[in-house]
């Protein structure tokens, strides 16, 4: 039976197309898998689905536009990448339910993709700006990849893109997911079924050699195996080699491409919070936030909303020194403490008044929505990268701790290096401060007692005023607990009481810190006056806990006096003990002064010879400053033929211009250093004339002088006479004193006894 002629078209037409599917769809497969070893540090599989489109996008345009001219295949693939990405960044922004417009969307992300992607928290949230990058990247993987292997017939040289796609997603997750051993076999695995697969070639392949003699043929199919050979043999050498190099790597942990990128940091406003609270007392009315609770604990009191949390102190600054990254919606849950209460809630805050980029929340957050944030787990706290603006609105939900109060009384506190940094006690304490402290311990043994004992010590014996200074460092706090009361000691705003419990507790053993926030009474504005700063000490089992050290309004507070009296550190001299050595045998001796041996030398004299040997000391080593300067500049303007004495006298200038401020590297000609010290010398003559004093100075034409002399001795050596060497010395010499003059007093002696000249290189 003889087959229709159309029927065999069709089949051919057939095997034609199943010969050209497997490459680009090796292809596709390969550039996907780049979004599935990418996807597994994302908090949703939609990173992957948008990778897979992009891969399957870029390699079916590349193929339906296999028959166009190849200059025209990148401008449309390229519009069609445009659409796909823009069709990604807005499906993004949908789920992660961000404001705005999709050209506000984009141009955001487009300027802000490549450090929020490093930064941000694990795991990731699809978002915008987290979703762009690797949808660019895998269509333009798809592209190259469809173009080298489809058009050119490079197939292994088209893996090329995917590969290194592949190997970008492996350094991206780093060590934040497990091995990616399954799609890295799969990977190869249909790398090697599209090598595999024969290619689009009609017939058998010719032959190379044919038409060539017999002789001819042999020794060119001789030259091939060899080369085959020699080509296996370096694989093979290779794979000798770097296999034990590879497989000690499997082992290791890799590295984390976000350590090099740095965090979005606070400002210096925000890193200190706590010196707002002065300013907030001072305008009570300033309306901050507006404030809904829209469910949850809505009719369960009004709970406080943190801003800040700040664990580090030098001595001077309490600091947030947290790191904040880039969050998305969800953010990472914590354990709650054992045996803690916990509720749920949501509220809608509106920002009002308040600046900076700390964002008000209650502890501890887990979901907002309608603003981008950065999120520090281990303070629970939020910022807006961006900063707030009047007007913006978000939502957020919080899980609110209540730890069982009946655990507390026997709660330890942690030790050890994990909580060193709540414990830390600057150097510097003032001893009353240590007193007291050790006080308040001693008569409180557990934990709790102790951070109850040091609450009610302030709130019992300080009074809190609006107009109190900020300031909270060891002066400010010394100040504040024991400065005279009609001096205006012992009072302050809420930032003294807090920072005074924090550190009290820190010198009493206790892990404490400083809390930022506000305290509104109900739904509605939040204004300046509902501020107010608050002490937390971290028990064992319980989580950090708060204290209140503030003064009851109705109580009028007890001078410290009372129950602190800080003891002289030398007790008085009606106290110091009697002498008890035997008395004189000889009558009428007088008993030595106290302080001072009967035989040894007076106060004064042991005095006055240590300032006198200090002076003397002083002296000698200016002096021997002076003499060596002296012996430099002889040696460089005496010694030597006449091209080296120009070449000192050069050197002279170039300190003196250092010496007034003024260097000049070793990179610059002697023409620019000319130009640069006729300006010194210009600057110098204007200062003096501005005071009323002249300035004898050689003019802009002998530095330029000694600038062709020392080209002369440099580019022609031999030919610079002994007058010209003398020349030299005087430009430089008069160069120098112009310079020295032109300074003040002190300035002068400075000049003549710096060591410099003797140590920089010459």
């Amino acid at each position: 039976m003889v087959t229709p002629p159309r029927t065999e078209a069709a089949a051919e037409r057939a095997a034609r197309v199943l010969r050209a599917v497997p490459v680009p769809a090796a292809l596709i497969v390969l550039v996907a898998l780049s979004g599935v070893v990418l996807g597994r540090v994302y908090a949703d599989p939609l990173l992957t689905r948008l990778m897979a489109g992009a891969a399957v996008g870029s390699v079916l345009v590349s193929v339906a536009a296999r028959r166009l001219p190849s200059w025209l295949v990148a401008p449309l693939s390229v519009a069609a990448m445009a659409g796909w990405t823009l069709l990604s960044l807005r499906l993004a922004a949908a789920h992660a339910a961000l404001p705005g417009g999709l050209g506000e969307v984009t141009a955001d992300a487009a300027r802000n993709a490549i450090p929020r992607l490093l930064t941000a928290m694990i795991p990731v949230e699809p978002a915008p700006d987290t979703v762009l990058l690797p949808v660019v990247a895998a269509w333009l993987a798809g592209l190259t990849a469809a173009e080298v292997a489809l058009r050119a017939g490079r197939v292994l040289l088209g893996y090329l893109p995917p590969a290194l796609l592949y190997a970008g997603a492996l350094y991206v997750v780093g060590p934040n997911a497990d091995p990616a051993v399954g799609p890295t076999v799969v990977f190869a695995a249909v790398a090697a079924a599209g090598l595999a697969t024969p290619g689009r070639r009609d017939g058998p392949a010719p032959d190379p050699v044919a038409g060539l003699t017999p002789a001819v043929r042999a020794a060119v199919r001789l030259r091939l195996v060899a080369a085959s050979a020699a080509g296996l043999a370096v694989v093979v050498a290779l794979a000798a080699l770097l296999a034990p190099v590879v497989a000690a790597q499997v082992d290791e942990r890799p590295v984390d491409p976000r350590r090099y990128v740095e965090p979005p940091r606070v400002e210096s406003l925000d890193e200190n919070p706590l010196i707002r609270i002065s300013g907030w007392a001072l305008n009570p009315d300033q309306r901050l936030l507006d404030v809904r609770t829209t469910g949850g604990a809505a009719g369960d009191g009004s709970p406080r909303i943190r801003l800040a949390v700040l664990s580090d102190y030098d001595g001077v600054t309490w600091r947030v020194g947290a790191t904040y990254r880039n969050a998305g919606r969800i953010l990472p849950a914590s354990d709650p403490a054992p045996n803690a209460a916990t509720d749920e809630v949501r509220q809608e805050i509106t920002v009002g008044d308040l600046t900076g980029r700390l964002l008000p929340a209650v502890p501890t957050p887990r979901e907002v929505t309608g603003a981008r944030v950065a999120y520090d787990p281990a303070t629970g706290t939020l910022i807006r990268p961006e900063g707030l603006a009047p007007g913006l609105r978000y939502e957020v939900s919080s899980v609110r701790e209540r730890p069982d109060p009946n655990l507390l009384s026997t709660a330890n506190v942690p030790a050890g290096d994990e909580v060193a940094r709540v414990l830390r006690v600057p150097d510097g304490a003032p001893e009353p401060l240590r007193r007291l402290a050790t006080q308040l311990a001693e008569s409180n043994g557990a934990p709790y007692a102790r951070a109850d004992a040091i609450a009610t010590f302030l709130a019992e014996h300080y009074r809190v005023t609006a107009d109190a200074p900020n300031g909270h460092a060891y002066p400010n706090l010394a100040f504040f607990l024991f400065g005279p009361r009609n001096g205006g000691g012992q009072r302050g705003t809420s930032e003294q009481f807090a920072a005074a419990f924090a550190v009290l507790g820190r010198l009493a053993g206790l892990p404490t810190r400083v809390v930022v926030g506000f305290g509104p009474a109900g739904d509605g504005p939040v204004r300046a006056a509902d501020a107010y700063a608050w002490p937390e000490v971290l028990f064992d089992g319980v989580g950090w806990v708060p204290f209140d050290p503030m003064p009851r309004p109705d109580e009028e507070p007890r001078p410290v006096e009372e129950d602190f009296r800080p003891q002289p550190e030398d007790p008085p001299p009606s106290e110091v003990p009697a002498p008890t050595e035997e008395p004189s045998a000889t009558p009428g001796a007088a008993a030595p002064a106290p302080g001072r041996e009967q035989n040894g030398p007076g106060t004064p004299v042991l005095v006055g010879g240590g300032v006198g040997g200090l002076v003397l000391l002083l002296g000698a080593v200016l002096a021997t400053l002076v003499a060596m300067r002296r012996r430099l500049t002889r040696s460089r303007l005496a010694g030597g033929d006449p091209g080296e004495r120009v070449a000192g006298a050069w050197r002279e200038l170039t300190d003196a211009l250092r010496l007034a401020g003024h260097p000049v590297g070793p990179d610059l000609a002697a023409a620019e250093v000319a130009e640069r010290a006729r300006r010194t010398l210009a600057e110098a003559r204007a200062a003096r004339s501005g005071e009323g004093a002249a300035i004898d100075a050689p003019d802009g034409a002998a530095v330029d002088e000694l600038a062709a002399l020392l080209n002369q001795a440099g580019f022609a050596p031999g030919s610079v006479t002994p007058e010209q060497a003398e020349r030299a010395a005087r430009l430089s010499a008069g160069f120098a004193d112009a310079l020295r003059s032109a300074r003040s007093r002190w300035g002068r002696l400075l000049w003549t006894v710096h060591p410099g000249p003797l140590r920089w290189r010459r």
